[in-house]
């Protein structure tokens, strides 16, 4: 959230020449119902199970940069089938920078209701680190902007698989 996984990913699968696909955007096509109404209505675990199903599907597909949202490596089994045919990118931000980002539109995120959302950020954050920390690729985008964060993957996917750009 935050950290500019839907633009990012969107360059960087033009740089790559794939195709892009995220997955929330799959998960309210799906559920017919934005994500907020769905954490709402039907609560975080339903939510959840939507994510598996829709993971499990994109993770077959071939030369995709798939964007997920941040709760994603928290269920091993999206791990898992993630895992077979591609490489994990993470994209870190600064609390304080995130909540600037997410700011104006906050009250789409259901994660981030209550009277401290910069805590609930750096909660969130704080949790899903050993998730995060798994992957071969870690950006840091609090400071740099997204064509340097682009660049950056395609240097460190390029130094995990050998290839040479």
């Amino acid at each position: 959230m935050g950290t500019g996984k839907s633009i990012i990913g969107r360059r960087l699968a033009i740089e790559l020449r794939c195709r892009f696909v995220d997955t929330d955007h799959l998960i309210e096509k799906m559920a017919k119902k934005r994500i907020p109404e769905i954490f709402s209505e039907e609560g975080e675990s339903h939510f959840r199970a939507l994510e598996e199903k829709v993971v499990a599907e994109v993770a077959a597909w071939e030369g995709y940069v798939i964007s997920t949202g941040g709760g994603v490596p928290l269920n091993p089994s999206n791990m898992e089938v993630l895992g077979k045919n591609g490489i994990f990118v993470a994209l870190t931000a600064r609390p304080e920078v995130i909540l600037k980002r997410v700011q104006r539109r906050a009250g789409e995120r259901p994660l981030l209701q209550g009277p401290d959302p910069l805590g609930n950020i750096a909660k969130l954050m704080a949790e899903r680190e050993q998730f995060y920390s798994r992957s071969e690729v870690k950006i840091d985008t609090s400071d740099i902007k997204i064509e340097e964060s682009v660049h950056r993957i395609v240097a460190q996917i390029s130094q995990h698989t050998g290839a040479t750009s």
